[in-house]
């Protein structure tokens, strides 16, 4: 039988004080016409709306607990959440020491099925005020979004292709939260997008060139 493992001081691994560990997932969205929207979930002893999110069980890896979550609090199934940063400052959760391994999706919203009355898609702007430091995960996941739309079309395939410019000019806006000036975007975009043969027309005037994105 091998001995139990004790460090240069003598100390076992039960002998240190050890955080709960709970991962937590942002799930971003843009619906059509919407702003950049994220999943929340009311919790049913509070009654609030946050992220969601679960302590994760002995023996368990962080994704399935991820996928637990997603599953059991928002009726959310396949999806491939990444990891995108671990919060750990001992004071950031009122229920105690908690480190919170935080993941990130970004997904179509026909990928999402929220027929739940505990689940909704909520502006990001407006998903403010959540509990156990659900804001800056929040936060955190948003500037890592932006940052990603930033250099790149739709690295997220939020759209379907074929776009139009001006749908994918109005995808960047609702992700920036900001207006964008059109010809400034076109000359941006045009270098990273191929032209096809089809068009759309919308509105009066010339009907609009449907784009894809070139893959690196």
């Amino acid at each position: 039988m091998t001995d139990e493992y004790r460090d240069a001081s003598g100390r076992r691994l039960t002998d240190y004080p050890r955080p709960s560990v709970a991962v937590d997932t942002a799930v971003l969205t843009v619906p059509a016409g919407g702003p950049l929207s994220v999943v929340q979930v009311r919790d049913a002893t509070e009654g609030d709306w946050r992220l969601p999110g679960t302590f994760v069980h002995e023996g368990e890896q962080l994704a399935s607990a991820v996928l637990r979550s997603l599953s059991t609090k928002a009726g959310v199934t396949g999806l491939a959440p990444e990891q995108l940063h671990v919060f750990d400052d001992p004071a950031r959760d009122d229920r105690g020491w908690v480190l919170s391994v935080a993941h990130l999706d970004v997904v179509p919203v026909r990928a999402l099925d929220l027929d739940e009355p505990q689940v909704r898609l909520s502006p990001v702007a407006e998903a403010r005020g959540m509990v156990h430091g659900h804001d800056d995960i929040l936060e955190f996941a948003v500037a890592r979004l932006r940052s990603v739309y930033s250099d790149a079309p739709d690295p997220h395939g939020l759209l379907d292709e074929p776009f139009t410019m001006s749908e994918l000019r109005q995808l960047h806006e609702a992700i920036l939260g900001e207006r964008l000036l059109p010809d400034s975007f076109r000359r941006a975009m045009l270098p990273k997008l191929t032209a096809t043969d089809t068009k759309r027309a919308d509105g009066p005037g010339k009907p609009a060139t449907r784009y894809t994105a070139i893959r690196s």
